[in-house]
């Protein structure tokens, strides 16, 4: 482990998409040499995949570490890193919180989400609530999280960093083309980037692809990723002489971060046209081509963006938080089936790239923040923010620490507590379905950017 300014960063990470963030997020730092902290869940990256995320951040091999959960303790005590980003998901983030509250030398916790998190959820923020410091990549998302927050009385300090896949690319925004609408209130001013000149555009070699960004969760519905996979069809029949890109995250074998329950590889039908191709490259790799990108709400569409790739964000399916594409409100993204297949990709309004992702960098500090909660931790002047106590005790604990390794937790009270606990929770999950909940609008609520109730996606980490 190399550090810069005398400080050891350990990133700790399972799946695909937080160890491509992991690494992209610690790669930018300069003179930063982090170690990437692999534990085995059953999300955890394979050797391809972790290849894939790493490509082009910096980390390489020699830089990562694959461990068994119990050996995690241990392994942190003795290089004792002072900061430890917990890349993971929710219930991850609070596993390992609970091991950095057994360590003697306690470094400062930060977390964070891979990509775009509006609406910012109550489970997002809940399980990362122990962390010292939680990173967001908008100001939007920024405003997000602080209103949840005070709605569910979490106090959890926010920083802004730049979305790391499009941190080293030609930016569409910078501090000297940026202005705000003074005629609006402070609360609700409206951030305006100017539209960068034509000399400004990104050189990219000539491109033909339409890149598809899959997506896991969304649309849930298989008669919806069917059409999907019809859209797709039509497109590579409209132009034979232009490739249809599929890009996936995973082979068959290999996990992902969610839960796909019908992959577009069985949707496709088996004879499809030859310039209908499935990619596992990285998404640099296949933006690379792209003359387009579409996508229903992936991170992919910043991704492209920051490389001048015109993005089509689909709207056929409507519009709402379930589909996670509100951020897309306003950007001039939004657009059907019929255009992707016409082809008619487009850029976002200048007006919505500050407040989403394009801000100067300039305001991105998180680093700076993590230095001074690094120099606090030394002097002694920052308090821990420890996991609470589970309130069904260790019954509860060994719980989730079987939900979240899976096979890889081989203990009985892990054994046990399956076989008692998810029965429980299968029958809380259906009362809750069926009865709703007192906050149950706030997915329909499209005035906020927050949600309180459970998501809807039924997202087990056990596969």
């Amino acid at each position: 482990m190399t550090d810069a300014a005398g400080i050891r960063v350990v990133a700790v990470a399972d799946a695909d998409s937080f160890v491509k963030w992991a690494a992209s997020l610690l790669g930018s730092v300069p003179g930063l040499r982090p170690h990437l902290l692999l534990v085995r869940t059953p999300l955890t990256v394979s050797a391809a995949q972790e290849r894939t995320a790493l490509a082009g951040t910096g980390i390489g091999q020699d830089d990562v570490t694959r461990i068994d959960f119990a050996a995690a303790t241990e392994w942190l005590d003795r290089h004792r890193p002072d900061v430890v980003l917990l890349a993971g998901r929710g219930p991850f983030v609070r596993l390992l919180g609970r091991v950095i509250d057994a360590l003697p030398h306690r470094p400062v916790t930060v977390s964070g989400l891979p990509g775009m998190a509006i609406p910012a959820q109550r489970g997002a923020l809940d399980y990362r609530r122990h962390t010292d410091l939680l990173i967001v990549h908008s100001h939007r998302e920024m405003r997000a999280f602080a209103e949840l927050g005070e709605r569910i009385g979490v106090r959890t300090p926010t920083a802004l960093a730049t979305l790391p896949f499009a941190r080293r690319r030609q930016r569409m925004v910078s501090a000297g083309r940026v202005r705000v609408d003074a005629t609006a209130s402070a609360r609700s001013s409206v951030a305006i980037a100017e539209r960068p000149s034509p000399a400004a555009a990104p050189v990219r070699p000539p491109a033909t692809d339409i890149v598809f960004a899959a997506q896991a969760l969304v649309p849930v519905a298989r008669e919806e990723r069917a059409r999907i996979a019809a859209m797709l069809v039509r497109a590579a029949e409209a132009d034979p002489g232009r490739r249809v890109v599929v890009k996936l995250r995973s082979r068959p074998g290999e996990a992902e971060t969610h839960l796909e329950r019908d992959p577009y590889p069985a949707l496709l039908p088996r004879r499809r046209p030859a310039n209908l191709v499935f990619s596992y490259d990285s998404m640099a790799t296949a933006l690379e081509t792209a003359a387009g990108l579409v996508t229903v709400s992936s991170t992919a569409a910043i991704e492209a963006t920051a490389l001048g790739v015109p993005v089509i964000a689909l709207d056929s399916f409507g519009v709402r938080k379930s589909l996670l594409n509100t951020v897309f409100v306003g950007s001039g993204l939004l657009g059907g089936r019929d255009e992707v297949v016409a082809g008619r990709f487009r850029h976002p309004h200048p007006d919505w790239l500050r407040d989403n992702y394009f801000h100067p960098e300039s305001d991105a500090t998180w680093w700076e923040r993590v230095e001074q909660l690094v120099a606090l931790r030394r002097s002694g002047s920052l308090p821990a923010r420890r996991v609470p106590s589970p309130r069904g005790g260790a019954l509860h604990e060994a719980w989730h620490r079987a939900s979240v390794l899976g096979a890889e937790d081989r203990t009985v009270s892990g054994a046990l507590a399956l076989a008692v606990g998810t029965p429980v929770t299968r029958t809380l999950a259906a009362v809750r379905g069926r009865g709703g909940s007192s906050e149950a609008s706030t997915w329909s609520d499209a005035a906020t950017d927050y949600t309180l109730e459970p998501n809807p996606f039924h997202d087990s980490m056990r596969r």
